[in-house]
């Protein structure tokens, strides 16, 4: 999936608009709720069409992060296709609306009424019509067409409409230009089949537990590719389920698909493309047929009549299954197969679903993961996973995303340096924020040693996305951090407390009456997202209410944290209170009466009672801005407390005396992470002991505890003098979980653990990658096969390989492998100076390629076991 190199990057925002009131429980973490990215949303009123041709599209305007599409009127009224109001291009700027910031879905703004209004897709139906010449100034009707010169023109309009829809993006902070999504996109690592793990695990855990575990046993699949077999299958693709979590590029990718198919540059097979996002359809009443349900969506698409649409290939886009307020009821709903015959949309959409409307028809669904299992596994075809960018994509980011090539080096090095930061880079939005803060640091000839930790580089986009709104409103452009921040800080804790308190119940999207209950004035809401729209984010949805969100978890958490921060300073018992049955039970000190370490150890504890995680990303940002490095940063926000070295050794050493219980790996690897926050620097040490507790456990690991291991040896970044993997009680498929672990070792021993072809390409990435330390690698009495040694021999073959001695007896390795070996072997990069090929059928060609290298100045070998 793509994603953007711009400032955004990435991912939208999914979000949901809904009732005047709706139940706040309907949007809890467990939905697995998209969150979005940074909008900028404009205050006017709604206009009459008679306007809109003055004033252009405000509503739509691409500094918006509101879904993408083309307002529509939803009336009950029959259309009049020569009532349009008339706009020349120049008029408006193409009406993409998706910020790449945002995980939003692609959605299509509406107007509901009863009044006669022309939609802008109306419009330029008629400006098209106007320009397309003679076979439409004919007499002959545009109704109800269904093949023909007429058909191809209705197409190309259709295609146009898309383009100018989707062609276009915004970047982050800057949102003066609009980039052209062709130049700035940036695939994202897709993959077929689910993943492990629990749908219900903080986002951020499902990331971290991904970030090292794909081999390539994974089937990575390119977006253009999601309904093609694979090389060996041999089923049919009609239908797509796309999972992943917020701001991973779910609907980046859709956008891309939907361009390249505009701009005719994939799947030509396609007749039509139709986007139906379920954020929009949850606002459809009344019933409706299929084909009604189209021309709603797609009004310039009114003239094809249905039956031509029924007998042509066409592909429906069903973005935003997480957004959904429709009942889904697979099986209770009545059966259609007429699509002509009228219904409401929720009955529309399960028979389109379960392939009883349109049967031929390819449906692509996309969805966050908690929300994945609303429909049926028997209507889907295959399930994608978004895994975000791996790492050659996140250095292909950071590449594309600066023109200056030794900033772009610079970044890189940084993110590399920090491992917890460099995994979270898999999560687009987050490269964005890294982005932004770094690019700004340096420039500005400012240390960029000092941005370490996910808080860190949070409080950092907090003062330069600040400082911004404070030079372009209120004429200052401050250096100190102090009163950069003074100035907003009453509107900004108010933020921290809506942040907190949905946090709580696991509520992303805010209404106005949440707004209220923080004292957050709406007024002040709506001007506020419209300046700082990284922090805070507002949409329009139907009768003019708004629905608020913050532009990613990272930044609702972290607001939290700094509330519940604030709130233990000034003795706010409605926030402490959150936290008073947690920990021991024989302390009978009041909130009011907790030490600053009471209150730490209180907040790590409320976090552990939690199962799924959701309190630890909080957590990890509340311990790290009770550091008072991070205080005196915020002190424009935050009153100062006690904070002091010794109360970080005493909350340090309450992680580490709770770290020796007997904990999931996940609740462990949290640990680590809240120790790098409070940037403690015997992580890796922490690392090893807990690695060698585990190796003695009777307990077999399961492949999910191997990928943690895997995570946190990598996370620790200390090269390991060895690496065996048949110390660890696993599978097979948990020791194919720990093999990235070899990229961090000098002695890798790997014989033994039938390994195969498929594991070899971990095995050649590892020697590929740059400073590579591994030494030694033996890979004796594995199913490798020549296939496998070939790919082996790429890793040899690469500059970075430093490996000296390689051990491949009993691997079924024929003169094909040693071929192979030996052109790996005369390549001036090679520095092999061992290698063992005893038990295997070279054959007379392979011993006589091997023996012919010694003559070849390039040949370091000096040992050859055969």
């Amino acid at each position: 999936m793509s994603l953007s190199s711009g400032a955004n990057e990435g991912v939208p925002a999914e979000q949901k608009g809904g009732p005047e009131s709706p139940a706040p429980s309907c949007l809890s973490m467990k939905s697995d709720k998209s969150i979005g990215l940074p909008v900028n949303f404009r205050n006017e009123e709604s206009m009459s069409p008679d306007q809109s041709e003055s004033a252009g599209l405000s509503c739509l305007s691409m500094k918006t992060d509101m879904s993408m599409g083309l307002p529509v009127t939803f009336g009950k009224e029959k259309k009049q296709p020569d009532q349009r109001v008339k706009r020349k291009r120049s008029e408006s700027p193409a009406p993409s609306c998706l910020s790449m910031k945002t995980d939003m879905s692609i959605g299509l703004p509406v107007t509901f009424g009863n009044e006669e209004r022309m939609s802008p897709d109306q419009s330029l139906l008629k400006q098209l019509t106007e320009q397309s010449g003679s076979s439409m100034s004919r007499k002959r009707s545009l109704l109800r067409i269904e093949s023909g010169e007429d058909v191809q023109i209705v197409k190309e309009m259709h295609k146009d409409t898309l383009k100018n829809t989707y062609s276009n993006i915004s970047e982050g902070i800057s949102k003066s230009d609009s980039l052209q999504l062709n130049q700035i996109y940036t695939e994202l690592y897709i993959t077929e089949g689910e993943s492990e793990g629990i749908d219900t695990e903080h986002e951020v855990w499902q990331i971290e537990n991904a970030s090292r575990t794909h081999t390539s046993q994974d089937n990575a699949i390119n977006y253009k590719d999601i309904f093609k077999p694979l090389p060996k299958q041999r089923k049919s693709i009609r239908t797509v389920l796309m999972k992943g979590i917020a701001g991973i590029g779910k609907t980046v990718s859709v956008q891309k698909f939907i361009l390249d198919w505009a701009e005719s540059k994939a799947n030509q097979e396609v007749d039509f493309l139709f986007v139906l996002p379920f954020k929009t359809l949850n606002f459809i009443q009344d019933h409706h047929s299929l084909y009604g349900l189209l021309n709603i969506f797609h009004p310039h698409l009114s003239e094809l009549s249905g039956n031509y649409i029924s007998n042509c290939k066409v592909m429906f886009i069903l973005d935003g299954l997480d957004e959904s307020r429709l009942p889904l009821d697979f099986h209770s709903n009545k059966k259609l197969s007429d699509i002509k015959e009228e219904s409401s949309v929720d009955v529309l959409v399960t028979n389109l679903i379960k392939r009883n409307l349109l049967p031929s028809a390819l449906l692509w669904i996309t969805s966050r993961p908690a929300a994945a299992n609303q429909i049926p596994p028997e209507c889907i075809d295959r399930v994608i996973e978004t895994q975000g960018f791996n790492d050659p994509q996140k250095e292909e980011y950071f590449k594309k995303r600066f023109s200056d090539k030794n900033m772009a080096k610079r970044i890189i090095t940084h993110m590399k340096s920090s491992r917890s930061l460099h995994i979270l880079c898999r999560i687009p939005v987050f490269c964005w924020i890294s982005a932004t803060v770094l690019e700004q640091a340096i420039k500005e000839n400012e240390s960029v040693k000092d941005i370490q930790t996910l808080t860190d580089m949070i409080i950092h986009f907090l003062l330069i996305v600040t400082n911004l709104k404070n030079q372009k409103y209120l004429g200052r452009d401050e250096a100190n951090p102090q009163m950069i921040l003074e100035s907003n800080r009453e509107f900004l804790l108010k933020l921290g407390k809506l942040a907190f308190e949905n946090l709580q119940i696991g509520n992303l999207m805010f209404y106005e009456e949440d707004l209220r209950h923080c004292g957050i004035n709406v007024t002040e809401a709506s001007v506020y997202s419209g300046i700082c729209t990284e922090i805070l984010k507002v949409e329009s949805v139907l009768y003019q209410k708004k629905v608020y969100c913050f532009v990613h978890l990272l930044i609702q958490e972290f607001f939290a944290a700094l509330y519940v921060f604030q709130s233990y300073t000034v003795k706010n018992m409605e926030a402490l209170n959150y936290f008073l049955e947690a920990g021991s039970k024989s302390s009978t000190a009041s909130p009011g009466e907790w030490s600053l370490h009471e209150f730490l150890k209180r907040a790590v504890d409320k976090a552990f009672e939690n199962k799924n995680g959701h309190l630890d990303l909080f957590l990890r940002f509340l311990l790290g801005i009770s550091l008072e490095s991070n205080q005196r940063l915020l002190s424009g926000l935050l009153t100062q407390t006690e904070s002091s070295a010794e109360i970080s050794k005493k909350v340090l050493t309450y992680l580490k005396a709770i770290k020796r219980q007997n904990l999931s790996p996940e609740r462990c690897l949290n640990l680590f992470h809240c120790m790098i926050e409070m940037r403690d620097n015997s992580v890796h040490k922490d690392i090893e002991e807990y690695l060698k507790s585990k190796e003695e456990a009777v307990t077999k690991l399961s492949p999910a505890h191997c990928s943690v291991l895997a995570y946190m040896l990598l996370m620790s970044e200390e090269v390991l003098e060895e690496f065996d993997l048949k110390k660890y009680n696993t599978s097979v498929a948990g020791w194919a979980r720990l093999l990235p672990v070899v990229r961090c070792c000098r002695k890798a021993l790997l014989s033994y653990s039938k390994l195969t072809e498929s594991s070899c390409e971990t095995l050649a990435f590892a020697l590929q990658m740059p400073n590579s330390p591994v030494r030694e690698l033996d890979l004796s009495n594995n199913y490798l096969k020549d296939s496998g040694v070939k790919l082996l021999s790429a890793g040899l073959g690469s500059p970075h390989c430093k490996l000296e001695i390689l051990r491949l007896s009993g691997c079924q390795v024929t003169e094909e492998g040693c071929s192979s070996l030996a052109s790996a072997l005369k390549s001036n990069h090679s520095h092999l100076i061992e290698l063992d090929l005893r038990d295997n059928s070279p054959g007379g060609l392979g011993l006589e390629q091997l023996s012919a290298g010694e003559k070849d100045p390039n040949w370091r070998l000096e040992r050859l076991l055969i």
